[in-house]
């Protein structure tokens, strides 16, 4: 992928964050607001929690700002990984806000308080709900268009804002119901729907920080085969983020070739890699004579 065309991407996302940011804001807003004035504590807590999701995306407004520079001699490789950092702190932020369901289920079960409910209290949590399913909707939509890690993450993030309001109102109308203590169980389950969120955000992030792999090694190594005068493959290595992927292997070619025609062959490994892998960027071959075995 060029540089022009990371460039492009960086701005897209940019501008798919700006919006969330605004729309997650709008919610919070209005939730806290009408949480405070209704005196309900999970409705405020709730707002509270998109908030949380607005700062997920100053996070990643700043982590793109980053991401989005080109490769410096600090920096031989870029600044891709700044976005994957960002998705490790809406991890992080996703972590808080399941301290936040813990809270509210322990207040419900324990100290048996629960919300005074009313139609206007019913009527915002549902207009809210039906904007944050359209953002997460729309971000992940997104996000697989221009394969971003951060853009992806984020939109579990917000769906972990589904579960919660959600989760306030299945309890608000048990609670009219008289079962108060259903607030607190509903916000147990749906703590299970946020770690499992948490748990795809982290596992996403170590694995490109660690520098996992990320093509399989036999479908290179098939397709590299498959260029004339390479003997064998092996010492397959891919890493990287799911757009920007680099790749080092190992070729043995016949000894007696001269070496500007061992060259050619290995621009031509490049060449076949970067035809059937769009994502990889940088192909290093280590052109080695065949030895007999």
């Amino acid at each position: 992928m060029e540089i022009r065309q990371l460039s492009e991407r960086a701005t897209a996302i940019r501008k798919v964050l700006a919006a969330i940011l605004l729309a997650n804001w709008a919610v919070a807003a209005a939730k806290v607001a009408f949480g405070l004035a209704a005196h309900s504590a999970s409705v405020t807590a709730d707002g509270f929690h998109s908030f949380l999701d607005g700062s997920s995306n100053v996070i990643g407004l700043v982590a793109m700002s980053v991401a989005a520079r080109p490769a410096d001699a600090n920096h031989p490789y870029g600044h891709g990984k700044f976005e994957a950092l960002a998705a490790l702190a809406i991890g992080a932020m996703v972590g808080i806000g399941m301290l936040e369901l813990g809270r509210m289920a322990f207040d419900a079960l324990v100290r048996d308080r629960h919300p005074q409910v009313s139609n206007e209290m019913i009527g915002v949590m549902a207009a809210t709900l039906a904007v944050n399913v359209a953002v997460t909707t729309l971000e992940r939509r997104f996000g697989r268009r221009l394969r971003s890690p951060l853009l992806l993450a984020d939109a579990r993030h917000t769906l972990s804002d589904v579960f919660v309001t959600i989760a306030v109102l299945v309890s608000l109308g048990l609670v009219r119901l008289g079962m108060p203590r259903a607030d607190g169980v509903v916000a147990l389950l749906v703590l299970g729907f946020v770690a499992f969120a948490a748990y795809g955000i982290v596992r996403q992030g170590v694995g490109i920080l660690s520098d996992a792999a990320r093509l399989d090694p036999a479908r290179v190594a098939s397709v590299t085969s498959s260029v004339a005068g390479v003997k064998s493959v092996r010492d397959v290595r891919s890493r990287g983020m799911e757009e920007s992927v680099w790749v080092d292997l190992k070729i043995e070619v016949d000894p007696s070739l001269p070496t500007a025609r061992a060259h050619q062959v290995a621009d031509e490994v490049e060449r076949a890699l970067t035809a059937q892998f769009p994502q990889v960027i940088d192909v290093v071959v280590h052109v080695e004579p065949a030895v007999a075995r």
